[in-house]
């Protein structure tokens, strides 16, 4: 089958090969459908022609599942001659659809919402539930050791199962289709967790969006294939294939029941292994469509009340569960049924492009708002400055064709203030505030700035001398030897009270793996200091700002001049200040290079952030400045460089090899990055990515959310 969608067109599905058993079970009762009895009510002919779109699937192999069946009850109840027009896939019985090719077909909701918007098709029934619903809940489903599981069940605000799908390999129905990728994915990038990787107006985009965000051995099947379906992806999801399956709220019960001497696939795990995260959404049950083009109302009606009438009868009901998997069809209309799926629906890349973008122009629109806003805390002394955030605002609204404009907060508080407002569309902001934007705001990253070394994170480090037992317990390659619980009662040096590096993800990973107890939030900020005192030493270092012991360096310095045991400070402090080329600029407090050893255990500290509210900008909107942010990688400003027989001075795009001699060279993104960003490129990143690990650490810090929504943490 085609998978791509091209602008205003469906792909034509390519022929396949119809399982030989299934086909002559459709050829034979097809050529037994055209004999009647003398009795025949319809003796007069019949009253028009009917023809219904099936999809022939691989399992086809018995007379009960046959369409023709269902095609000859309808031709007996309506006097219309019905007939079967077989086709390979959902995307052909649109087609059928939309050229008149067939009158009705039963088709997946996500499907029928694409024919609705796209060409104008309309549902005249729905697939109505034993319970009367004519919807059910979409989940994704995970096994109870997952820690997808265990963050949905502890009750903790600060941990969320949805962030920690990502990097996970996802187990989908099939492509495109509703509960089993369009309403998870549509759910998942509208509120921030994911970004779309690619252009936001080609529908293709999401297969590389599911890709980035999961994984890219995530399952996403064909038809016939041994994961495709409901059932397929919960079979993936129980031979451990994949970590999460996306299905209804009640497939487990129907494959895997749990009573006992019921019929369960060979495959199932106990069912108490299966955990089902909250309702992404309702998801409108299947839908008989039609082409209001090709269908008079007289038809119309006809057909319906037919199709009605026969969830009324236990054997015609039983017709409709065999060949159209319902027990029951109500009658509806697209607005009614399909409307609930808009909202979600609408975030698919390449999905709202269909219904937004005017074809006339020959332009595809990207971007959704007239003006984008980027938070920035006010700084006179870098106003007019190569570091002036305006030339950051001037790149991108050339990239984007939109006016940028700086919006000035004064503080870190501020930006999260003006992102949750509306008032700023982005902001840069500082891993603690992102943190608590994320947390407790509901924002969302979509991007972080690369250290000079090009890493997205640094690593704070337990410094101890080489003569110390904690040493010898780090080295000794001895996993019954812990150094960290060697530390217990030394003097500790750190690099202030609510320092991250130096305190706050030393003393969070203390916390966080039963080191240390502490009794949670309700304690606060202020039993920090109690908390290290209670585990290292009463004289322990947590220096004030202007003290020798304050910062990377004073950490490091207490260590090396015997007031502490332990130094909680960056990776490459040491190197920098004790083992240089040249000694005279080594610090004069240092100690031989081979005297300090590294202890890596504790969580990284994530870079600048990129952070945005997901329910002021839109999916295509945020895909938009995304790439126009990742766009400043491939600028590198030259000056005087021969090449080719030529010597330029001005902005040299990698990606084109074009030099742009006439704009400003601040504007140039390497500049950009350099002097406004302070950093070497733009990665794309999801909030878990970024800062997860960090959230790890932090968040069993007493009282630090409410100390950080309280304070300035510029």
């Amino acid at each position: 089958m085609v998978e791509r969608f091209e602008k205003n067109s469906l792909p034509v599905a390519t022929s396949s090969r119809l399982p030989s058993l299934s086909l002559i079970f459709v050829l034979l009762a097809s050529t037994l459908s055209g004999c009647t009895s003398p009795d025949d009510p319809s003796e007069d002919g019949p009253r028009g022609n009917l023809t219904i779109a099936y999809e022939i699937a691989p399992g086809l192999d018995s007379m009960e599942g046959n369409p023709q069946l269902l095609a000859d009850h309808l031709s007996e109840s309506t006097n219309y001659d019905v007939t079967v027009f077989t086709v390979n896939s959902e995307v052909a019985m649109i087609e059928a659809l939309r050229f008149g090719n067939a009158d009705i077909a039963m088709m997946d909701s996500g499907m029928a919402w694409i024919g609705w918007n796209q060409y104008g098709l309309e549902s005249m029934g729905a697939d109505q539930k034993s319970d009367g619903r004519t919807y059910y809940n979409a989940h994704a489903w995970v096994l109870d050791d997952s820690d997808m599981a265990v963050a949905h069940l502890d009750d903790d605000a600060l941990t969320d199962p949805f962030a920690l799908m990502s990097g996970k390999t996802s187990c989908h129905t099939g492509w495109l289709k509703s509960t089993g990728m369009m309403v998870p994915m549509g759910f998942l990038l509208g509120l921030g967790y994911a970004n779309v990787i690619g252009d936001p107006n080609d529908i293709e985009s999401l297969r590389g969006t599911i890709q980035e965000f999961f994984s890219e051995n995530s399952s996403i099947p064909e038809p016939g294939t041994p994961y495709y379906g409901f059932d397929g992806a919960v079979k993936c999801l129980s031979d451990e294939t994949g970590q999460i399956a996306f299905a209804k709220d009640n497939t487990i019960e129907g494959l895997c029941p749990s009573e006992v001497g019921a019929e369960r696939a060979e495959w199932c795990l106990d069912s108490s292994r299966y955990v089902s995260l909250p309702s992404f959404a309702k998801v409108p049950s299947d839908t008989i469509m039609y082409n209001p083009d090709f269908m008079d109302p007289g038809k119309l009606e006809d057909i319906t009340n037919a199709l009605v009438a026969m969830g009324s009868s236990q054997d015609t009901s039983t017709l409709l569960s065999n060949v159209l998997n319902t027990r029951g069809i109500i009658p509806t209309n697209s607005s009614d049924h399909l409307g609930i799926y808009t909202p979600l629906v609408s975030n698919i890349p390449g999905i709202s492009a269909y219904y937004t973008d005017d074809p006339s122009d020959g332009q595809q629109v990207t971007m959704t708002i007239d003006e984008l806003r980027i938070a920035f805390e006010s700084d006179d002394s870098v106003s007019g400055t190569n570091s002036d955030p305006q030339f950051l605002a001037d790149f991108l609204s050339s990239e984007l064709g939109v006016d940028v404009m700086i919006h000035h907060v004064d503080s870190e508080r501020g930006k999260i203030d003006s992102l949750e407002s509306g008032e700023a569309h982005i902001a840069l902001m500082q891993p603690e505030s992102s943190w608590l934007g994320w947390k407790q705001y509901g924002l969302s990253i979509m991007a972080a700035v690369q250290n000079h070394d090009e890493t997205t994170t640094s690593f704070p480090q337990a410094w101890v001398r080489s003569d110390s037992s904690i040493a010898a317990a780090h080295l000794d390659d001895d996993p019954s030897t812990d150094p960290i619980s060697l530390m217990e009662g030394s003097t500790s040096c750190h690099t202030g009270l609510l320092d991250s590096i130096g305190m706050l993800l030393p003393v969070g990973h203390l916390i966080g793996n039963g080191y240390v107890e502490s009794s949670g939030p309700s304690e606060g900020i202020e039993s920090l200091r109690g908390i290290v005192h209670g585990f290292f030493s009463n004289e322990s270092s947590i220096p004030d700002q202007g003290s020798p012991y304050f910062g990377a360096l004073g950490a490091i310095r207490c260590l090396s001049e015997g007031f502490g045991e332990v130094a909680f400070s960056t990776g490459g402090i040491v190197s920098e200040s004790c083992d240089n080329d040249n000694s005279e600029d080594d610090e004069d407090w240092c100690l031989e290079i081979d005297q300090y050893v590294p202890i890596s255990v504790f969580d990284p500290l994530p870079t600048t952030s990129v952070v945005y509210n997901p329910s002021t900008l839109d999916v295509r909107s945020r895909t938009a400045v995304l790439n126009a942010l990742v766009s400043l990688n491939y600028d590198m400003y030259l000056e005087n460089y021969s090449t080719a027989g030529g010597t330029y001075t001005g902005c040299y795009d990698i990606s084109i090899h074009k030099v742009d001699e006439e704009s400003p060279k601040g504007e140039c993104g390497s500049e950009v990055l350099a002097n406004v960003l302070d950093g070497s490129g733009i990665v794309r990143v999801t909030s878990q990515d970024h800062i997860g690990p960090f959230s790890d650490s932090i968040r069993h810090i007493p009282g630090i959310a409410e100390f950080i929504e309280e304070n300035d943490w510029s």
